[in-house]
């Protein structure tokens, strides 16, 4: 009976340390999948030329220097570039509206003039 129980034992080590390492590998597995997996990408579109548009009429209206209103605009194409291309960092796809039909996609032209507006404020230069 002895017998018996010692290998009852040695069978029950055995099959606790084999689960115990499965377990560890589906564990290391379900980290490194969690750990290189990407996030959702997101897409949205913003209406550039419309914001372009506006701005270059205020420009326009204003009646100011020619050549001062030239430089707001460069400042204002830069920073409306740097813009596009830091919503496209944060894991969405920015469309441009006028180049595409996207359907419903949700539309981020406030946040994009939201971003020129504190770029030019803070007079960053891209």
């Amino acid at each position: 009976m002895t017998d018996l129980r010692a290998t009852v034992r040695a069978w029950a080590k055995r099959l606790a340390v084999t689960l115990g390492i499965v377990a560890a590998l589906l564990w290391a597995a379900w980290v490194s999948q969690q750990a290189t997996r990407e996030p959702p990408q997101r897409i949205v579109t913003v209406r550039l030329a419309e914001t372009i548009g506006r701005f270059v009429e205020a420009e326009a209206r204003a009646g100011g220097d020619l050549a001062a209103a030239g430089e707001n605009t460069l400042a204002y194409l830069e920073a409306a570039e740097a813009a596009v291309a830091e919503m496209g960092t944060e894991g969405r796809v920015v469309l441009v509206a006028e180049a595409v039909l996207a359907g419903s996609a949700e539309d981020a032209t406030p946040e994009l003039e939201a971003r020129i507006a504190r770029r030019l404020n803070q007079g960053a230069k891209p």
